[in-house]
């Protein structure tokens, strides 16, 4: 257990809390990263993209000028890839993007990511993510009090009452709140910060240990 310490929404040292050093202290797997971090963006591609081919481009299929005595190459019919009109050799059909990776490996890349973060010091537990009301102001302020000027990422356990923050933080561009349950590795990877609260830190102790 590595000891790190809980400040509160006023960006005060209250107390210190000991979190797993299995999920915050490993050696960084950077190549169990990058394939989660693959897997989760090929999965984001709807593969929807979609061309004609000759089979289905609407129009004659008659011969548009004879075989022999043009002087030109002979051709069977205007719907062809060559024409103006015609179909698309060759090109993308619908499809599925998505990857797999092995439940081991993904644990690994989680707990990586984190560890990377916490021995970045780019990593900071705070009490709680309690708001008495749905106010971007105090969210903020918040970010404000700790200096958080770039993306950062915020971690609740499903547990807490973090709705008025989830809801406050949505219109502040550089803040992302997710439970812990949610916690993907791209986001990890793509934050320059992530808060826990004291309840989420020990929650992801448990659950990617």
């Amino acid at each position: 257990m590595s000891q790190i310490d809980v400040y509160n929404q006023e960006a005060k040292v209250v107390k210190t809390l000991d979190v797993s050093d299995e999920v915050f202290g490993i050696e960084p797997n950077q190549q169990a990263i990058y394939d989660s971090v693959l897997v989760y963006l090929a999965g984001m591609r709807q593969g929807t993209h979609s061309t004609l081919t000759r089979a289905y481009v609407s129009g004659t299929g008659k011969k548009p000028f004879r075989q022999k005595g043009t002087g030109r190459a002979r051709q069977g019919s205007t719907r062809a890839t060559q024409w103006r009109g015609g179909a698309i050799a060759f090109g993308p059909h619908p499809r599925k993007y998505g990857k797999k990776l092995n439940r081991k490996v993904r644990r690994l890349a989680l707990r990586s990511a984190l560890s990377e973060k916490a021995q970045g010091e780019a990593m900071t537990v705070v009490e709680n993510l309690n708001f008495d009301e749905i106010k971007t102001k105090k969210a903020a302020a918040l970010m404000d009090a700790f200096g958080f000027d770039r993306k950062t990422l915020f971690v609740a356990d499903a547990s807490e009452d973090y709705d008025n923050a989830y809801i406050s933080m949505r219109n502040i561009p550089n803040a992302l709140l997710v439970s812990v349950e949610e916690l993907n590795v791209y986001d990890i990877v793509n934050a320059d910060r992530i808060v826990f609260t004291e309840a989420a830190a020990v929650k992801a102790g448990e659950v990617f240990a």
